[in-house]
């Protein structure tokens, strides 16, 4: 068993663990920490399904209780659930629909530590300037989520698929532009973490 590859798996975890719900590309960072170590992760999709399966079960657990009432509201045929459900997989849908057509092409050209870093520098500043001109908000809560607003941050969501660029920041900053306050683009951004994860 070689140790070193051990730690080198660990060492990636770790950078995968601190940055996957923070506004910066825990893609991004692994990407440039696998350069960094000189790593070679396993071939395949495994290693990276495997390294954010547990974001997906933080979250859930983190969720689970919004995540039962939502699904027993929407069996009961509940408005408030049915539309806090259609709000996420709206939301999810312009990614899925990039992903599809996109991905090869993405992976082939962009996954390498220059365009990552200019992503990361890119991504800084426009949470900077989001940050410094955002509007008074609109919506406060999750379940006051329109469809067209969710529509709208999924959209955003689909410049993570950019190496570098952050799937929370993309999500929570889109959020903030379309005027939705902070702590609830920040939830909204989780929810829609599951599916698309």
């Amino acid at each position: 068993m070689d140790l070193t590859l051990i730690w080198k798996t660990v060492l990636i975890g770790v950078v995968e663990g601190l940055t996957e719900f923070l506004p910066v590309s825990s893609t991004g960072h692994v990407i440039l920490a696998a350069e960094l170590l000189k790593f070679q992760g396993p071939p395949g999709k495994v290693f990276e399904i495997v390294i954010q399966f547990g974001a997906i079960l933080a979250v859930c657990f983190l969720y689970r209780q919004k995540i039962w009432n939502t699904a027993a509201g929407v069996l009961r045929r509940d408005r408030p659930a049915m539309r806090f459900a259609m709000a996420i997989v709206l939301a999810f849908l312009p990614a899925a629909i990039v992903g599809i057509f996109a991905h090869k092409y993405i992976k082939s050209v962009l996954f390498n530590p220059t365009v990552v870093a200019i992503a990361l520098i890119v991504g800084g500043v426009v949470i900077l300037i989001v940050e410094r001109f955002a509007q008074r908000p609109r919506i406060k809560s999750i379940d006051d989520v329109d469809l067209k607003t969710a529509l709208l941050i999924g959209l955003c969501q689909c410049l993570a698929m950019v190496p570098g660029v952050s799937r929370a920041g993309a999500t929570i900053m889109g959020a903030r532009v379309f005027r939705v306050d902070r702590a609830t683009a920040t939830e909204f951004s989780f929810f829609l973490a599951m599916p698309t994860m």
